[in-house]
């Protein structure tokens, strides 16, 4: 099953971010299952004195998203696609928010953070080694800082798998033709079957040593597809909540 990587699959955000944020407000619940994820990060206060990480901030929905739930933090959203960041500085912001173009890896040496929260929508799946990744989340968060992952990993049930399929052979895959991007949406399709399953990823978030690791999931058709995952950095437990 062969996937985009690195700059391949930059490229291909580059050219699909013309388009993407028509292609994404088709996805019944696409926003609104972004803010249900950044809520369950339950920061405090609004946010205020808080410092926050959208890491693989797209055109700027996920960040949108710690917005609402976090009005008067700083955040900072990083991505590796040139393209979907222009999209993202074209809508208007808030001082507290920046822009930084970098991949989740190079992170690690441009002396951000540390941060007392990292929000990550639909990141894990596209990167070559997750667990070099989390350990960069550690170095970035606070002791005690909390995670929050939103992303497509199946259930684990046969028939997870078979409404993805149908859904991308019938209906992403379609759409992204016509706009030209097909070979990002099969990748969309291919990564997620090739991807972590909820309970496989709880794990690597415990080995990579968070703590309070959990899934949740999403309502609605993506139930048992898309997941919260949320889990701190070191000790700490995290509050019970599954809305």
């Amino acid at each position: 099953m062969t996937l985009l990587r690195d700059d391949d699959l930059a490229r291909a955000f580059d050219h699909a971010s013309r388009t993407y944020d028509r292609l994404t407000a088709l996805n019944p619940g696409y926003r609104t299952d972004l803010l249900r994820s950044a809520r369950r990060l339950r920061l405090p206060g609004d946010g205020a004195g808080l410092r926050l990480l959208d890491l693989g901030c797209g055109t700027g929905a996920s960040t949108r998203a710690l917005l609402r739930v976090a009005p008067r933090a700083r955040i900072t959203a990083v991505d590796a696609s040139s393209g979907m960041l222009r999209r993202a500085l074209a809508k208007p912001w808030p001082d507290g928010v920046r822009f930084l173009h970098l991949s989740a890896e190079e992170l690690a040496t441009a002396g951000e953070g540390p941060f007392d929260a990292v929000f990550a929508a639909y990141l894990f799946r596209n990167v070559f080694d997750p667990d070099g990744v989390l350990r960069t989340v550690r170095t970035l968060l606070r002791p005690g800082g909390r995670l929050a992952v939103h992303e497509y990993s199946l259930g684990g049930s046969p028939a997870h798998r078979a409404l993805w399929t149908a859904v991308c052979q019938g209906v992403i895959i379609p759409a992204g033709t016509l706009t030209g991007d097909r070979a990002l949406y099969r990748h969309l399709w291919r990564s997620v079957l090739a991807f972590d399953t909820a309970p496989v990823f709880t794990g690597r978030l415990a080995r990579a040593g968070f703590t309070d690791a959990r899934a949740l999931p999403l309502p609605g058709w993506q139930t048992g597809i898309t997941h919260t995952f949320v889990a701190r950095n070191g000790s700490g437990t995290a509050a019970e909540d599954t809305r």
